[in-house]
């Protein structure tokens, strides 16, 4: 939910995959994400960007087969991000699942978010709440 002072997202986390092709399938499975593009040949990604349920999105790519001069060289598994999320209890049984490891089950937060952390096939961490941040 956005309202006349959120703005459009304009930052995009970005991750790296061992197997991005399996990975984009689980965010999608597991997580609610939808694929909007994905360029590359074969099980190689160079570039997708999946939208998330409730706005904004990420990019990410094959970790392998970028050269020596790839300046954006992550590793996959070391990504973390918090989603906001309406009904964290559907989705936390959504992503146990779709083979999602739950690192911490649904929980109350002390400034009234409910919340979950996952962890997906590649190793990278996903915090998904309710808390949609303060009004800007």
């Amino acid at each position: 939910m956005t309202d006349s002072k959120t703005p459009a997202p304009q930052v995009w986390p970005t991750l790296r995959a061992t197997d991005a092709r399996a990975l984009i399938r689980f965010l999608v499975d597991a997580f609610g994400f939808a694929e909007v593009v994905s360029y590359g040949d074969g099980d190689r990604v160079d570039h997708a960007q999946l939208a998330g349920p409730l706005g904004g999105g990420i990019m990410l790519g094959s970790a392998s087969g970028r050269g020596d001069d790839d300046k954006w060289a992550l590793e996959p598994g070391t990504f973390g991000c918090y989603v906001v999320a309406d009904d964290i209890d559907a989705l936390h049984e959504r992503a146990a699942k779709a083979g999602a490891e739950i690192v911490k089950p649904p929980y109350d937060t002390d400034y009234g978010s409910r919340d979950f952390i996952a962890r997906d096939p590649e190793g990278n961490l996903w915090s998904f709440g309710t808390y949609r941040g303060a009004p800007v």
